[in-house]
C-alpha cells in the first residue's frame, strides 16, 4: 500500500514507517467483506449490495479446478413458447434453493440448489405487452427479500412490470400490488401507451430493507424512432406493497436541478431515454443507491439536446429512503459515442496514501476505471477536462472538453492509429492501411463524421459501441483491492446520415453512405448499418485491429495501477485456420463477448465467449480459472457452449458449487453446475 508522506523531516523514517503500517493494518481489518458470501450464499445479483461478485469460498482451487465435474444441468427450453439462445442470468442461491430467470417468457424458477430438480415456476403471458417489449429474453436475473418471516422473489417482466412472489411457492403475493403485480408504465410521471411504450429492463430489481429499487431501459439508440422518446426514471417501491414511494427525474423537469446543462430548456422536456438499464450498487451505511445512467435520446447525434445534459452518463448517489440527490459526476458531456454507463458501480474501501476513502470504482466501456469518494463524489485521483475534436455533423455541437481518468491506466485500448491495424503479415497490413484510408481516425473521443462514400465513411472508434467494459461488469476482491475486468478491443465504425423521416424524426441517425455507383435495387435502406453495433470492420474476414482482441484486467485500486492484463479467449478457429496465416504461429487472442467475471479466495474464474474447436475435437468454450495475483492459467474446465451469463458460487451441504450460464449458435440456454468429485473436496 501507499506510504504515507512523512510531514516533519525530524520524524525518523523507521518511526513513520511504524506508524504508517500499524494503520493500514487497522484500516485493512475494518473493510467491509461480502455479506452473502460469508455464510456460503448468494443473495444479490453481484454477490452483495456493493457488486463485488466476490465469494471467500476456497474449497475449488487452482490444484483442483480442472477436476470440476458437472452436478446438474436444467435446460430453459421449456419455459417459453421457444427456446432461447441468450441464456444472461445469474441465478440466486439462499436456503438450499436456486432462484434464476429464464426461457424466451422471462419464467422465474426455483431449484433444488445440489441437484437441480425444479422446485416451482411462475411464468406470466403477457401477449402483445410481451412481444412488443424493448427488452425481452429471461434477462440477467431477479431479487430476493426476507424480514426473517416471509421470503419473496422479485423480478421484472420483458412487459416491464414489477412482480413479487412467495420464494417458498412461487405464488404472486396478494397485498403486492394488485393480485402481486405493479405495472411499471403507471405511475411514471408521464404517460405511455400501456402495449408499445418503448421500456422494459434487463437488470435485476435491487432491494435494500424494504425499499426495491427500479431502473428503465430502452431499445438500442441507432435509430430511434422519435426524440421524445419514453424517459427511463428511477423509482423505489415498498417491498412489501408494492406502494411507489419515490421517483429521481433522470433528465431533470422545469425547476429541478441539472435543467440548466441543457442549452434550451424545452429540449429536456423534448428528449427521452437517460434510463439505468444496468445494475445497481447500494451502501447501507451511507443510506445511498448509485445509478448508473446512460445517454438521452440519440445514441450518436445531440443535435436535438443541446449542452451537457444533465443527467446522461452520470453517476448520481440518492438516498435510498427518499430517492434524493446527494452527488453526481458526469463521466462523457453530451455524450455522441454511446459511451452509457454499461454495470454497476463497484464499493470498495481503498486505502490511497494511508487514508481510507470509502470508494466506487466505476468500469465504462471507455476501458477505464472512475474511482469516486462514494460518500462525496469527488475523483479519488484527478480527472481532468481535456480539449477533444469539435464535430463537423451539420446541426451537432460537441462538448469542447471530456473528462480523462488519469489513474488507474486503461485496460482497454483507446482511440485508433496506424499502429493499431493488423500486421500479421506485410500483405495484410497494407490492406488493413488501405482500408483505412477510407475512414476516420483519431483518439478516443473523435466524433462521428456524416458519411460520405468518397470518404470519410465513419469514424473508426476503439472501444467499440459495446466496449470496452459492458453489462458484466467486473469482480473485487475486498481483501487485495484487485480489481477484475473482462474488456473487448474491437473497432466500430460510426457514421451518420440523414434521417429519411420515416423511421426517425431525428435529423441524423446511425448509418453509412451506399454506393452511388450500386444499382437501385442494392441500394441499403437508410441507416441500415444501425443497430447496437454495426458489422465490424474486417480484412479478409480478419478483425482490423491488432491482437488481443479480449482481456481481462487486473488494477490495484489501493494504488491506481495496472497489476497485470492476460487475452482471455482461446484463438477463433476462423483465424487459427485461416490460409493468410498458415504457417505462423499466432498467441492467443482471446475472444470478443461479454464475460462476467468471479474471484474467489483464491481464484479469478471466467468462461469463454463463443465457440471453437477444443484439442480433443470437441467444439465449445472452456471455463477458465486464473491465479487473482499473477493473472497465471491454473485450470479449466470444458463448457458445450460459450458462458453468456455471469459466474456465482456457493457452498451447500460441505460442498462448492460453481453455476454458469450458457447458451448461443443453435445452442439453447441452459444452467450448469459444476462441482469437485466427492474424494477431491477439501475443507474450506
Amino acid at each position: 500500500m501507499t506510504k504515507t508522506h512523512v510531514k516533519f523531516a525530524a520524524v525518523a523514517a523507521v518511526v513513520a514507517a511504524t506508524v504508517v503500517m500499524a494503520s493500514l493494518a487497522a484500516v485493512a481489518q475494518n473493510r467491509t467483506f461480502s455479506p452473502g458470501a460469508a455464510n456460503a450464499e448468494w443473495k444479490t445479483y453481484g454477490g452483495d449490495l456493493r457488486s463485488t461478485r466476490y465469494s471467500p469460498l476456497a474449497q475449488i482451487n487452482k490444484d483442483n479446478f480442472s477436476k470440476l465435474e458437472v452436478a446438474w444441468r436444467f435446460k430453459t427450453d421449456a419455459l417459453g413458447p421457444r427456446p432461447e439462445f441468450n441464456l444472461q442470468s445469474t441465478p440466486l442461491m439462499v436456503g438450499g434453493v436456486l432462484y434464476s430467470t429464464g426461457g424466451t417468457r422471462r419464467a422465474v424458477v426455483a431449484l433444488d440448489a445440489g441437484t437441480g430438480e425444479m422446485r416451482w415456476m411462475y411464468s406470466l403471458n403477457e401477449g402483445k405487452r410481451g412481444e412488443a417489449a424493448p427488452r425481452q429474453l429471461s434477462g440477467r436475473g431477479l431479487a430476493y427479500w426476507s424480514d426473517g418471516r416471509q421470503e419473496r422473489i422479485v423480478y421484472v417482466t420483458p412487459g416491464y412490470q414489477m412482480i413479487a412472489l412467495d420464494a417458498k411457492t412461487g405464488r404472486p403475493v396478494p397485498g403486492f400490488g394488485r393480485n402481486g403485480i405493479v405495472d411499471l408504465k403507471l405511475n411514471n410521471d408521464q404517460e405511455m401507451d400501456p402495449v408499445t411504450g418503448e421500456i422494459g429492463l434487463h437488470a435485476a430489481p435491487v432491494i435494500s430493507g424494504d425499499v426495491v429499487i427500479i431502473g428503465a431501459a430502452h431499445l438500442p439508440g441507432s435509430i430511434p424512432s422519435r426524440r421524445d422518446n419514453d424517459n427511463g426514471y428511477v423509482r423505489g417501491f415498498d417491498v412489501r406493497t408494492g406502494k411507489r414511494l419515490w421517483i429521481f427525474h433522470t433528465i431533470p423537469r422545469p425547476g429541478e436541478p441539472g435543467i440548466e446543462t441543457w442549452e434550451v430548456e424545452s429540449a429536456a422536456e423534448q428528449s427521452g431515454n437517460a434510463g439505468v438499464w444496468a445494475q445497481m450498487s447500494i451502501d447501507e451505511e451511507l443510506g445511498l443507491v448509485y445509478l448508473p445512467v446512460e445517454l438521452p435520446t440519440g445514441d450518436y447525434y445531440g443535435g436535438h439536446r443541446l449542452g451537457d445534459g444533465l443527467y446522461g452518463e452520470s453517476i448520481i448517489a440518492v438516498e435510498i429512503k427518499t430517492g434524493k440527490k446527494r452527488w453526481h459526476y458526469q463521466l462523457v458531456h453530451h455524450g455522441i459515442w454511446d459511451s452509457d454507463i454499461p454495470c454497476a458501480p463497484i464499493l470498495a474501501d481503498i486505502v490511497v496514501d494511508g487514508r481510507m476513502i470509502k470508494a466506487l470504482a466505476q468500469p465504462s466501456k471507455q476501458g477505464w476505471v472512475y474511482v469516486l469518494d462514494r460518500a462525496t463524489g469527488v475523483p479519488v485521483w484527478p480527472i481532468e477536462e481535456r480539449a477533444v475534436e469539435a464535430s463537423t455533423v451539420p446541426g451537432e455541437k460537441a462538448s469542447p472538453t471530456q473528462p480523462f481518468v488519469t489513474k488507474p491506466p486503461a485496460f482497454a485500448k483507446q482511440g485508433v492509429t496506424i499502429d493499431d491495424l493488423i500486421d500479421f503479415t506485410p500483405a495484410l497490413r497494407a490492406e488493413a492501411v488501405k482500408l483505412a484510408a477510407r475512414y476516420k481516425l483519431g483518439p478516443l473521443y473523435t466524433p462521428p463524421v456524416a458519411s460520405k462514400w468518397e470518404g470519410p465513411l465513419a469514424t473508426l472508434m476503439m472501444p467499440s459501441t459495446t466496449g470496452g467494459a459492458n453489462w458484466q461488469g467486473g469482480a473485487l476482491d475486498p481483501e487485495t483491492n484487485y480489481l477484475y475486468v473482462y474488456s473487448s478491443n474491437q473497432i466500430s465504425d460510426l457514421a451518420l446520415i440523414e434521417s429519411d423521416g420515416k423511421r426517425s424524426d431525428m435529423r441524423y441517425v446511425r448509418g453509412t453512405a451506399p454506393n452511388p455507383a450500386a444499382p437501385p435495387a442494392a441500394l441499403p435502406a437508410a441507416g441500415a448499418a444501425g443497430g447496437e453495433a454495426a458489422p465490424p470492420v474486417l480484412v479478409q474476414g480478419l478483425p482490423l485491429v491488432k491482437p488481443p482482441y479480449a482481456t481481462i484486467s487486473a488494477l490495484d485500486i489501493d494504488k491506481g495501477d495496472l497489476v497485470w492484463q492476460v487475452a482471455h479467449g482461446e484463438t477463433p478457429d476462423n483465424i487459427r485456420n485461416h490460409p493468410a496465416l498458415k504457417g505462423l504461429t499466432i498467441p492467443r487472442t482471446g475472444r470478443i463477448g461479454r464475460i462476467g467475471v468471479l474471484a474467489t479466495k483464491t481464484l479469478l474464474i471466467a468462461g469463454e465467449a463463443g465457440f471453437f474447436t477444443t484439442p480433443s475435437g470437441q467444439r465449445g468454450a472452456m471455463l477458465r480459472a486464473y491465479d487473482k495475483a499473477t493473472g497465471q492459467e491454473v485450470g479449466e474446465v470444458y463448457m458445450p457452449a460459450p458462458q453468456t451469463g455471469s459466474p456465482m458460487t456457493y457452498m451447500l451441504n460441505g460442498r462448492q458449487y460453481l453455476i454458469v450460464s450458457i447458451s448461443g449458435g443453435t445452442y439453447s440456454g441452459e444452467l450448469v453446475a459444476f462441482r469437485l468429485p466427492q474424494d477431491a473436496t477439501t475443507t474450506n
